[in-house]
């Protein structure tokens, strides 16, 4: 799939010498197309979205729906769509969640074997059948270092099954982030305000309240 080989130990410090609207536009350029963003349309999306974009208008933006976003997320999605002229396209798992739940019951509340059973339903083969169907081949993401420890050594730019992932954010920090939303007046995901930093599925993400009141418990 990959039309040819980069060295990724030279382009990762290239890259780092580089800001992040540049990563994207040597991605667009040097990586083997066809080339996808990948969203999950949460707290701090709008602006990889915008970023990207704004640099190729067509670029197809992947969102994975679970069934399970909060309203929200959803009214969050058509939103930026519009606003940003998104070539969004949308995939889901190939039974519906009522589906899913009466044959299998809340797979997320079946311990490690349920949780990989519906991430595996609701978003890996989803993922596989977008890149497949787009014929991806350089995938672009918003991770960044700052949001988690798993998270701590992403690279900028990876091969991972095949595709070359970039993450042109990887060394931004929170200030980073709000400094660019502000600058280009793009919001905030709206549960942000409530104190919801990572939003996922309804069923599994936590507001700091939430969690910080778990943790005294």
């Amino acid at each position: 799939m990959v039309a040819r080989a980069v060295d990724l130990d030279v382009a990762n410090a290239a890259l780092a010498a580089r800001d992040a609207p540049a990563r994207v536009e040597w991605a667009l350029d040097q990586l083997p197309g066809e080339h996808v963003l990948t969203s999950s349309f949460g707290a701090q999306a709008a602006v990889m979205l915008h970023l990207a974009s704004s640099r190729r208008p067509t670029l197809p933006v992947v969102l994975l729906d679970t069934g399970y976003l909060f309203p929200e997320t959803y009214r969050f999605v058509d939103e930026l769509t519009e606003r940003l002229a998104l070539n969004l396209r949308v995939y889901r798992a190939r039974e519906t969640p009522a589906w899913q739940e009466a044959r299998h019951g809340r797979l997320w509340e079946q311990g490690t074997a349920g949780l990989d059973r519906y991430h595996h339903l609701n978003k890996i083969e989803p993922l596989q059948r977008a890149f497949a169907e787009l014929r991806a081949g350089t995938w672009l993401s918003g991770l960044r270092r700052s949001q988690s420890r798993s998270r701590a050594a992403v690279p900028f730019v990876e091969l991972r099954d095949g595709r070359y992932k970039v993450h042109p954010l990887a060394d931004w920090t929170d200030r980073d982030v709000g400094r660019y939303l502000a600058a280009h007046a793009l919001p905030y995901h709206p549960l942000w305000e409530r104190g919801y930093v990572s939003i996922g599925d309804w069923h599994s993400t936590r507001s700091l309240a939430d969690a910080g009141s778990v943790e005294q418990a």
